[in-house]
């Protein structure tokens, strides 16, 4: 049986489709149910006799994961293998920079660059306060674009950053993610063939995540949109990680084992109150941190 690397490039639930090494894209189908693939996976695959399906057999080691908790508190992987992360905000729905800052926080702990973009900008009624943020998240080091995919504006920006990346766009539904992918790869382009249902039920529609490749070179995963997103962290204490200004404020709190909540000698906390971090910021640390702690005790709803 001939055994090929593959890379997932869509997942519709428990069927897959696959970029083949050669670059032959493929149906796909996984052995048993203790593997489970994710948009992004660097997977083994060996062709079924006498169908034109293949079968993944073996997921690859991870670089990394995107993760969130599930409604039961268990930890669900998205996407895998990632080197840049864009989380979209928009000016409608009303920008939440509570999520921007919990996509964030995952891609610190997944150790990859990330940038946030603002999409219509040309509705924003919220000019000042949008622009307060975006100097913060620029000031604390990330890539920050404003755009309209509407108007086309700014989204040159974005395909100059994702040029040679493998990458995932999220954020709140409604923010436009599909209107920007669109711009970038051109409207008539068709992003992924449905997977064949065998079975007779038609064709699969609902695609869960797809990776798109880009024409300037790199490749990025739509993923659907979201009312909420949290990472999955193993702990509370590592929600410090996922925020770059209190990791480096962090060097100097009197007690090396600071959680930046009720410590004396806190240079976080110091921070914030001379205004060298954000206090916006800093409450979505505290929120993170409660949200884990939440999970970890069962609280979580």
């Amino acid at each position: 049986m001939t055994h090929e690397s593959a890379t997932v490039i869509a997942t519709y639930s428990r069927r897959m489709r696959l970029r083949l090494a050669s670059g032959k894209e493929v149906d796909a189908r996984i052995k048993g149910k203790r593997i489970k693939p994710v948009c992004g996976d660097r997977v083994v695959a060996e062709p079924i006799v006498n169908e034109p399906d293949w079968l993944i057999t073996t997921i690859t080691d991870r670089e990394n994961e995107l993760t969130r908790p599930n409604v039961r508190g268990q930890v669900e992987i998205l996407a895998a293998n990632l080197d840049y992360l864009i989380v979209v905000a928009a000016a409608e729905p009303k920008a939440d920079w509570y999520i921007v800052d919990r996509y964030l926080c995952a891609a610190e702990i997944m150790n990859i660059a990330a940038a946030v973009v603002f999409n219509k900008i040309d509705l924003d009624t919220d000019a000042p306060s949008t622009a307060a943020e975006l100097a913060n998240y620029a000031r604390i080091g990330y890539d920050v674009v404003q755009c309209s995919a509407k108007q086309g504006y700014g989204v040159a920006d974005i395909e100059r950053l994702l040029k040679g990346r493998f990458a995932i766009i999220v954020g709140q539904s409604g923010v436009g993610k599909s209107s920007i992918i669109n711009h970038l790869v051109g409207d008539a382009t068709q992003r992924t063939s449905a997977v064949s249902d065998k079975t007779g039920e038609g064709r699969h529609t609902t695609v869960n995540s797809v990776m798109i490749p880009l024409p300037g070179g790199g490749s990025v995963i739509d993923s659907p949109g979201v009312r909420d997103y949290a990472p999955a962290l193993e702990s509370s204490t590592i929600a410090a990680k996922g925020f770059r200004e209190i990791t480096a404020a962090a060097q100097h709190c009197k007690f090396a084992n600071c959680r930046h909540l009720r410590e004396p000698g806190c240079a976080v906390k110091a921070g914030v109150e001379d205004e060298t971090i954000s206090a916006r910021r800093y409450e979505s640390y505290k929120r993170i941190v409660n949200l884990t702690e939440q999970l970890s005790d069962g609280r979580y709803t």
